[in-house]
């Protein structure tokens, strides 16, 4: 019974987790350069008040869903969950590869710094290109968690919480390590975080979406690790073959 129940919960608040932590990370460094460079008062004030908006948004959309039929649900979600997961292990790939490069936070912060710099300082109390700046990036972050959160936990009964808990914990965890370091969390290894939650996603994705079309999975939720391992496996795969041909176009 512990098991299948694992086998249930534990990939979802998985999945949460993971995708929250990498969204989280690319705010906090935003957060971080319009704190140091336009003071922390503007740059708190905003990443606080989209948190609010945020949590306002969840608790909105939360007993929305539970009125919409299960199979719908699954389709949809499943359809837009595998797309969205597509997407994130084709750039993981190429980023693998060396086709495109990868995401530096610290050339994130940088740039961010610069461009908060070139506002000059404020003068009054509150400084709202800094408030503007941190509700920005927590909102459009933020929004995507939610989105990743409603899809992993919608596919079935019991899973929303699961999947909410796993993102808060990415929250507190991001947080945490923002207020020790004061600096880009560059030692959290973000590309290959992306790598795994593009399988995860994608896993999921597919899984909810044999589910809505009526699909009789084997083993039923022990599909999930079983999907997992064969988009885990196709991407591997993809990785040195897009290096070939990236290097052999380069050559020519």
């Amino acid at each position: 019974m512990m098991f299948s129940a694992w086998a249930h919960v534990g990939p979802t608040m998985l999945a949460a987790f993971l995708a929250s932590t990498v969204e989280f990370v690319e705010a906090l460094t935003v957060v971080l350069a319009v704190g140091t460079v336009r003071g922390w008062r503007g740059a708190l004030t905003g990443a606080g008040a989209a948190l609010l908006v945020l949590l306002i948004l969840i608790a909105a959309l939360g007993p929305a869903l539970t009125q919409i039929p299960l199979g719908l649900m699954q389709l949809v979600v499943g359809t837009l969950l595998l797309l969205f997961g597509m997407r994130w292990l084709r750039k993981a790939i190429l980023r693998a590869a060396g086709v495109i490069p990868l995401h530096d936070e610290a050339a994130a912060f940088a740039k961010e710094t610069r461009s908060l710099q070139a506002h000059g300082r404020s003068d009054h109390r509150w400084d709202g290109v800094a408030i503007a700046a941190a509700f920005e990036i927590t909102m459009l972050e933020g929004i995507e968690v939610v989105f990743i959160v409603i899809a992993v936990g919608a596919g079935g009964p019991g899973l929303l919480l699961p999947a909410s808990l796993g993102a808060l914990a990415a929250l507190v965890v991001v947080v945490l390590l923002g207020l020790l370091v004061h600096k880009p969390l560059t030692a959290i290894p973000e590309n290959a975080l992306k790598f795994i939650v593009g399988v995860l996603l994608s896993a999921f994705g597919a899984f909810w979406l044999g589910e809505g079309i009526g699909l009789d999975w084997p083993g039923d939720d022990w599909s999930i690790p079983g999907l997992i391992l064969g988009f885990l496996a196709v991407a591997l795969a993809a990785v040195p073959i897009c290096r070939t041909r990236h290097l052999s176009v380069g050559a020519s």
